[in-house]
C-alpha cells in the first residue's frame, strides 16, 4: 500500500524560503524515479525538480533553477525541496510524484503517479 503525505506549504513573502517535505512508504526511493510537481489554479500540473532512481542526479525546470534544490534521505523515505528567493509566480499546490516503473527514468508529468493531497504554497507581499 503506497502512502504519501506532504507537508511544508505556507504563506510566503516575495523573496522567502520554504522546506517542503514528502514522506511516503509502501515503496523504496532508490528504486523508482522520484519528483516535486505543482499545479496552479487553472494551469496543467508541471514538473519542479526529479532525482533518478539510481544515484543524486537532479533536474529542474528552467524557471526554479538556482533557487530550489530536491534532496533526499533514503533511510527515512523522506524527500524534501528547499525553496529559496520565492517568487509570485510560484504560488501552487505542491505534489510528491513516482514514476511509475522502477528502475527507468521519466521527466514527463504522464510517467507519475500522484497518492499524496498536495500542499499549498503560497507567495504574496
Amino acid at each position: 500500500q503506497v502512502q504519501v503525505v506532504e507537508s511544508g506549504g505556507d504563506l510566503a513573502q516575495p523573496g522567502g524560503s520554504l522546506r517542503l517535505s514528502c514522506a511516503a512508504s509502501g515503496f523504496t526511493f532508490t528504486e523508482f524515479d522520484m519528483g516535486w510537481f505543482r499545479q496552479a489554479p487553472g494551469k496543467e500540473r508541471e514538473m519542479v525538480a526529479r532525482i533518478r532512481w539510481f544515484g543524486d542526479d537532479t533536474l529542474y525546470t528552467d524557471s526554479v533553477r538556482g533557487r530550489f534544490t530536491l534532496s533526499r534521505d533514503t533511510d527515512k523515505n523522506i524527500m524534501f525541496l528547499q525553496m529559496n528567493g520565492l517568487k509570485p509566480e510560484d504560488t501552487a499546490r505542491y505534489y510528491c510524484g513516482k514514476s511509475r516503473y522502477s528502475r527507468a527514468t521519466f521527466s514527463n508529468v504522464g510517467d507519475y503517479d500522484f497518492w499524496g493531497r498536495g500542499t499549498q504554497v503560497t507567495v504574496s507581499s
